[in-house]
């Protein structure tokens, strides 16, 4: 790690905290010239001129997630979590706008007929299973609690019902032998062409004045398309292979090698207990293959991310900041987003 001290620029006073639990349109011409301006009385320079590299990668900052009354809103332990993670997200992108080198949002990405959403399972009623309160175990399909709903195998395996049967007993026990989460269903959330799959306006608007003042290109990632598997992580979906052990997704070799070539690479965004955890967890293991020492280089903003938690229903925290003890005991630095901009 090269030793460098930040100076911390000011807010532009176009931020406005308050609207950062809200949708509304960015207005890219009108910002495009305060970025312009900005650059003019701070002097910055553009990103390609950086000697130290530092990329911020932001997972799943989406209206779906982080706007109140949205599919899966990431309340956390307080309800409003995810508010007040990017309301530090946005001022962090702002104070740090002249180091940061490159931005890399991911975006969930997902179509109705996908194997964690209600419509892909029936009972013997006919019903789907009430998403965010119900897991799909191994015993479950065995005992013919939950079967793939036969509708939907002509949108996904051209009608062949026995398949996508295979496809699905297969995921689950992989799933369950892996020691990854059990197959959750999850309300319809981050649609593609949904407003839902948007970034956070807030944080799309810092992402859009960082792009403008640094002249760097913002690099989104979509992860999620696969109809068979849940890809939290960014870097790879749950599970690699189907049941005839024929490439069922692929690592995000590009973008995994991409990241370690960053001299620092800084990470938030939603949820702690799953996407977030999922994708440094992936991350980290990529790092054990090249050079161990390479987790120094790996930023955790602590106070930019929450877990997963439905009250009387479900609650992730332990599970996530176990996660993040095991991340920080491998050499990852764990730190606030107020504390960032001088280190050795």
């Amino acid at each position: 790690m090269n030793t460098q001290t930040t100076t911390q620029l000011p807010i532009p006073p176009h931020f406005n905290p308050d609207k950062v639990g809200e949708v509304w349109r960015v207005p890219y011409q009108q910002i495009a010239a305060t970025a312009e301006a900005w650059v003019k009385q701070h002097g910055i320079k553009p990103a390609s001129s950086d000697k130290n590299r530092i990329c911020l990668l932001l997972i799943d900052v989406q209206n779906t997630f982080c706007i109140p009354n949205f599919e899966l809103f990431v309340g956390g332990q307080s309800g409003n979590e995810a508010v007040n993670d990017n309301v530090r997200l946005c001022e962090f992108i702002y104070r740090n706008l002249g180091v940061i080198t490159k931005i890399v949002p991911t975006l969930d990405t997902h179509t109705a007929t996908q194997i964690f959403h209600p419509i892909f399972w029936v009972n013997a009623a006919g019903e789907h299973p009430t998403p965010a309160a119900t897991n799909i175990t191994l015993a479950d399909i065995e005992q013919g609690i939950w079967k793939v709903n036969p509708a939907v195998a002509e949108s996904i395996t051209n009608g062949d019902y026995e398949l996508l049967e295979k496809h699905a007993y297969h995921y689950v026990r992989k799933l369950s032998q892996d020691g990854k989460y059990p197959l959750t269903i999850w309300p319809y959330h981050s649609m593609l062409g949904g407003i839902g799959h948007a970034l956070v306006s807030s944080l799309e608007e810092a992402i859009f004045f960082h792009s403008i003042a640094r002249q760097s290109q913002t690099q989104f990632e979509i992860k999620g398309e696969n109809p068979l598997t849940e890809n939290y992580s960014i870097l790879r979906p749950e599970v690699l292979e189907d049941f005839e052990q024929r490439p069922l997704g692929q690592k995000n070799t590009r973008l995994i090698k991409q990241l370690l070539e960053f001299d620092t690479v800084i990470i938030g965004g939603q949820a702690k207990s799953h996407c977030v955890a999922w994708t440094i967890d992936d991350l980290l293991t990529e790092i054990k293959e090249v050079d161990a020492t390479l987790a120094q280089k790996i930023y955790l903003l602590e106070d930019c991310t929450s877990p997963v938690v439905v009250p009387n229903i479900v609650d992730y925290t332990e599970q996530a900041d176990e996660a993040f003890a095991r991340f920080a005991e491998a050499g990852m630095h764990i730190i606030k987003s107020s504390e960032f901009g001088s280190w050795t």
